[in-house]
């Protein structure tokens, strides 16, 4: 049995995938289980070359990445191939990865005993992945559990199962031996029972889960009641300050990329634009323009920035936070509400906190502008908030910037950079209702093994019975 995914923009078929039922779930989850213990003792420049043919074998699926991810969520074909040089990089660091899964030795009280951290894989790893950046975290959810010697279980978005499938089919061309990697794709009707039932199997060890804040604490509540570890990383209402002293022209690129960026359909897309009043008009005046520049149009044709919005949903809830925060008594200095997918980037100034626009992460082409009278109250808008993903700060002043960067209460912040930043080797996570755990280099080991204490005896114990 299939089920299919709509284009956002023809509502044309895009693609069909297979609708696993939770009943399937336990011959997939003993699958992995069984492949383990033989991928776990693999050393680890057996699984390096294993995971760079992967990387290359994503590569030479460009074409049809790009093709997928028009289909089935709107993107235009920039983001796509951003996507797959990502997602590339993010094997090629797992990769490297493998050598560095190093322990310690640690220095003991008791005569004659060698005492050992290890770092050792942790069995069946759950990954499940979200629409928006299709490949990368897609790839994200998988690699480097891989290279920590994992069995792995892609849990594929009922949005884009042709994308994601694509990557399986990467990972299978590199040379996975067979049940190491693995994806489960549903029918949206079936999604909380196929997700409860894998994160309920056994074999499964832990879970982690980009997505939205809603379901990611449905998923922490679930895994809680197995004693099972998540890393989450969820929604965000990433604020970007500007300080009397900015760059203005860069503090506009900047958060024009971070708030427009796909549409601004990311985790860290930058909804808060907080500027100190000293030079509010003169951001609203630029900004405004910049924003007006930006088309929007259908990413077939590949000439505007900007696509489509992934469904009437999106339309419907970012109009909602528009039409509120007038209402309330705030301007829109760019673009306005949308008919279509294809929705312009708009600019609301005079956002306040009696406004939706305020608070509500809106995963769509629209952002809140919020005036502040100096640093301090900068700081104290950008924390006013549930999440606590990503976060910027424009100054000209970098020991000042990097003062209110500590204060900002994220798991990320950039000092003279757009929110909307990623890299292979980075620890990527927030805090609060953005989610807990970290993705990313080092920090990736520790959320995907196990650490052990094993100590050997050389001498004789001296025991007091």
């Amino acid at each position: 049995m299939e089920f299919t995914r709509t284009n956002p923009i023809t509502g044309e078929v895009a693609s069909s995938a297979t609708a696993m039922k939770a009943a399937d779930i336990p011959a997939i989850t003993a699958r992995a289980a069984a492949a383990f213990p033989a991928w776990a003792a693999q050393g680890p420049n057996a699984r390096r070359a294993v995971l760079m043919k992967a990387a290359a074998a994503l590569e030479a699926k460009q074409a049809d990445f790009v093709a997928a991810m028009m289909a089935e969520t709107g993107s235009t074909a920039g983001w796509a191939m951003f996507n797959l040089g990502l997602a590339a990089g993010i094997v090629r660091e797992a990769a490297a990865l493998t050598t560095q899964i190093a322990g310690e030795v640690i220095p003991s009280d008791k005569p004659g005993c060698l005492a050992m951290a290890l770092k050792e894989p942790v069995g069946v790893l759950v990954g499940i992945a979200p629409w928006n950046a299709p490949i990368i975290l897609g790839v994200r959810a998988i690699a480097v559990p891989l290279a920590c010697g994992n069995a792995v279980i892609l849990k594929a978005s009922e949005t884009c199962p042709r994308t994601h499938a694509l990557i399986i089919e990467a990972f299978a061309e590199a040379g996975f031996p067979e049940g190491v990697v693995n994806v489960v794709t549903n029918a949206p009707e079936d999604a909380a029972e196929v997700v409860g039932a894998l994160i309920d199997a056994p074999e499964v060890k832990r879970i982690n889960f980009t997505g939205s804040t809603h379901v990611g604490r449905i998923i922490a509540t679930r895994a809680a009641q197995q004693l099972k570890p998540c890393l989450l990383e969820l929604g965000g209402k990433a604020p970007l300050i500007v300080l009397e002293d900015a760059d203005l022209d860069e503090a506009v690129r900047a958060a024009a990329f971070g708030a427009f960026m796909n549409q601004g359909q990311i985790c860290m897309s930058t909804e808060r634009i907080i500027v100190v009043d000293a030079v509010a008009d003169e951001f609203a005046k630029r900004f405004a323009a910049k924003a007006g520049s930006l088309a929007a149009g259908d990413p077939r044709e590949g000439n505007t920035p900007l696509g489509a919005v992934v469904d009437q949903k999106t339309v419907a809830h970012v109009n909602s936070l528009i039409e509120d925060a007038v209402a309330k008594g705030a301007q829109v200095i760019a673009g306005g509400k949308g008919t279509s997918v294809v929705m312009p980037a708009t600019v609301v100034d005079g956002v306040t906190a009696e406004m939706n626009l305020y608070r509500d992460e809106s995963f769509g082409p629209v952002v809140a502008m919020i005036r502040a009278r100096d640093a301090d109250h900068a700081v104290e808008l950008a924390n006013d908030t549930q999440y606590g993903l990503s976060a910027a700060v424009f100054t000209r002043d970098i020991a000042k910037g990097l003062g209110i960067a500590r204060r900002i209460q994220s798991g990320i912040c950039h000092v003279n950079g757009p929110t909307v930043h990623d890299e292979a080797q980075m620890p990527f996570g927030g805090v609060g209702a953005s989610g807990y755990g970290r993705f990313g280099g080092k920090q990736g080991i520790d959320s995907f093994t196990e650490t052990r204490w094993i100590t050997v005896e050389t001498q004789p114990g001296h025991f007091p019975i």
